[in-house]
C-alpha cells in the first residue's frame, strides 16, 4: 500500500522558465520574495529560444529592445541577434540572479485548481507530485506548442519529418530532397541557410507574405567596446529603436500613409530581388500590408532564385510515402519534410487544466481567450498570466510588455499579502474587452488573411492594438475597484 506524498507548499508558483517566467523570477527575488518556485517541463531554461534552434533562428525585433531593462546585455554582436546569442543571454540572466535553485526542471504542471476554502491553488504535475501555492503565475507563452497541419497521409511518409521548432540536428540535409510546408517567419529564416546544401528544395506556400528589407549588420570591435564600457552607448540605440517602434512600426496597424509607404517598400524589395515576373506574382500578397505579421529578410527572395529551389503554390492534397501530392495531381518527391506551420498560439495555457470557482478556464474561453489587461479572469482568484490574451505587441518588443506585467504582478502581490485574494470582476473584464474590441476593429488585422494571432473564427486574441507605452500606463497600478479583494491572509513576502 502506498500513500500519497503531502503537497509542497510555496507562496508563488510560476509555470515556465522562458523570458516571461525568468523575468518574473528575477523581479520577485529582487523585491524580497524568496518563497517562489518556477516549474519548467524541460531540462533547461529558455522557452522558445531553447526549442527553436533551426538554422538562422533569430529575433525580428532589434536585439537592444529584446532584453530586460533591469538586466541589460553587455554588447549584442549584431542588430538582430540569432538564437544562440539570445539563449546565452537568457542563461546568463538566470545565473547572475541565482534563479536556477528556484527552478524545478522536468516538472510539467498538468492541473491547477483553486480551493476557495483555503484560498490556495493546488497544482499537480505529470508525474503526480502535488504543490500548494497562494498565487499562480503562468508564463507558458503563446508560441510553445508546435502546430502540425491536418493533412491526409502525414503519418505515412517514409522519410524524415519534423517541425521547425523541433529541428532534427542529427539529420544531415546535405544532398537531400527537402519539402518545406509553410512560408512564415521560421521558413523565411531557415530556407536561405539550407538551400545551398540540399539537392532539391520545394517550398509549399498557402499564401504570400509581405517582406521588407532587414536593417541588420554585425557590430564592429569599436562599437562593441563602446557598448561594454559606456552604458549610455547602449541606451542610445535602444531609445532610438523604441521610438521607431512606437511611431513608424505602429502606424500601419491602423492604416495610414506610413502603411502605404511600407507597402511600396515591400513591392520594391520584391521587384528588385525577384526578376522572374511569374514567381514575383506568386510572391505578391492579396491582402493589406500588416494584416499578417510583417517579415524582415534580405536573403529569402534570393534563395528562391536558386536553380535547386522551387516555390509550389498549388494546394496540398496529401502526403504520400515518398513526398507531397498537390491539387494538380503532381507528386513532389522528397526524403525530408520540414513543417514550418506555426503554433497553437490562440490556445492559451493549453494543455494545462485550470479550474476555479468560475469553472474550467478552457470552457470559459471556448469562444476565444479573454482576460483583463491580458492577465486576470473572473472566477479565477490569484491567477496572473504573463503574455496572456492580447498582450503581444504588433509593433514593439514583447519584453517591454512583459516588464509591464511583472511590475503589475508585484503590486498585486502586495495587495494579496494584506488581503489574501484578488479576483477581477466580470464588469471590469467586460468593459475592458469592449474597449479592446473597438480598437481591434480598426486595425488591419481584421483583413482577409490567416495569421497566428487569430482564432479559426477570426477573433484576434493575441495582439495588443495600441502603442506599447499605452499598455504600460494601463498597468501602472491595480485599480482595486475592478477587483474583489478577500480577507487578510499570510503575507506573500517571505
Amino acid at each position: 500500500m502506498t500513500t500519497e506524498k503531502p503537497p509542497v507548499t510555496i507562496r508563488v508558483a510560476v509555470i515556465g522558465a522562458g523570458l516571461a517566467g525568468l523575468g518574473a523570477a528575477i523581479r520577485l527575488k529582487r523585491s524580497g520574495i524568496s518563497s517562489f518556485t518556477v516549474f519548467e517541463k524541460s531540462s533547461d531554461i529558455g522557452g522558445v529560444w531553447r526549442d527553436n534552434s533551426y538554422p538562422g533562428a533569430g529575433v525580428d525585433i532589434p536585439s537592444c529592445l529584446y532584453s530586460y531593462s533591469f538586466e541589460r546585455h553587455g554588447a549584442w554582436t549584431r542588430t538582430y541577434a540569432e538564437q544562440p546569442e539570445i539563449l546565452d543571454y537568457i542563461r546568463r540572466c538566470a545565473q547572475h540572479n541565482g534563479i536556477r535553485p528556484h527552478i524545478r526542471f522536468g516538472t510539467e504542471i498538468t492541473h491547477a485548481r483553486f480551493d476557495e476554502g483555503a484560498g490556495v491553488w493546488w497544482l499537480r504535475s505529470a508525474s503526480g507530485e502535488r504543490y500548494e501555492a497562494r498565487v499562480l503565475v503562468t508564463a507558458t507563452g503563446q508560441l510553445d506548442r508546435p502546430r502540425l497541419p491536418d493533412i491526409r497521409g502525414r503519418d505515412e511518409f517514409r522519410g524524415t519529418a519534423f517541425h521547425s521548432a523541433r529541428w532534427d540536428h542529427g539529420h544531415d540535409l546535405a544532398g537531400r530532397s527537402v519539402a518545406v510546408i509553410g512560408n512564415g517567419c521560421s521558413a523565411v529564416q531557415f530556407v536561405p541557410r539550407i538551400a545551398p546544401v540540399v539537392e532539391r528544395l520545394r517550398i509549399f506556400q498557402r499564401s504570400a507574405k509581405w517582406i521588407i528589407p532587414k536593417m541588420d549588420h554585425a557590430y564592429g570591435p569599436t562599437t562593441l567596446r563602446a557598448f561594454e564600457r559606456l552604458p549610455w552607448a547602449r541606451q542610445v540605440p535602444r531609445a532610438a529603436w523604441w521610438l521607431m517602434a512606437e511611431t513608424i512600426a505602429y502606424s500601419p496597424i491602423h492604416g495610414g500613409a506610413i502603411g502605404r509607404v511600407l507597402t511600396a517598400q515591400a513591392r520594391h524589395h520584391l521587384r528588385r530581388q525577384i526578376p522572374n515576373p511569374v514567381l514575383r506574382a506568386q510572391l505578391t500578397p492579396d491582402y493589406p500590408f500588416g494584416c499578417n505579421r510583417m517579415i524582415l529578410s534580405n536573403d529569402y527572395y534570393p534563395a528562391l532564385n536558386r536553380p535547386n529551389v522551387e516555390l509550389v503554390t498549388d494546394g496540398i492534397q496529401r502526403v504520400t510515402p515518398d513526398g507531397i501530392e498537390t491539387a494538380d495531381g503532381r507528386v513532389h518527391r522528397a526524403d525530408t519534410v520540414i513543417y514550418a506551420t506555426g503554433f497553437h498560439s490562440t490556445e492559451f495555457l493549453a494543455p494545462i487544466e485550470v479550474e476555479g470557482p468560475g469553472g474550467r478556464l478552457h470552457d470559459v474561453w471556448r469562444g476565444g481567450a479573454s482576460a483583463y489587461l491580458g492577465m486576470t479572469v473572473p472566477g479565477f482568484p490569484n491567477l496572473f498570466m504573463l503574455y496572456g490574451p492580447n498582450t503581444s505587441s504588433g509593433n514593439n518588443s514583447v519584453v517591454y510588455m512583459l516588464e509591464s506585467q511583472v511590475r503589475y504582478l508585484l503590486r498585486c502581490l502586495d495587495v494579496i499579502g494584506d488581503r489574501g485574494t484578488m479576483e477581477v470582476s466580470r464588469q471590469a473584464l467586460d468593459d475592458y474587452q469592449r474597449g479592446l474590441d473597438a480598437q481591434l476593429g480598426s486595425t488591419v488585422w481584421q483583413g482577409d488573411c490567416r495569421s497566428w494571432y487569430k482564432t479559426d473564427s477570426g477573433k484576434v486574441t493575441n495582439l495588443w492594438p495600441e502603442r506599447a507605452y499605452r499598455y504600460r500606463l494601463a498597468t501602472r497600478e491595480p485599480d482595486l475597484t475592478h477587483y474583489r479583494v478577500g480577507e487578510p491572509a499570510t503575507a506573500v513576502r517571505a
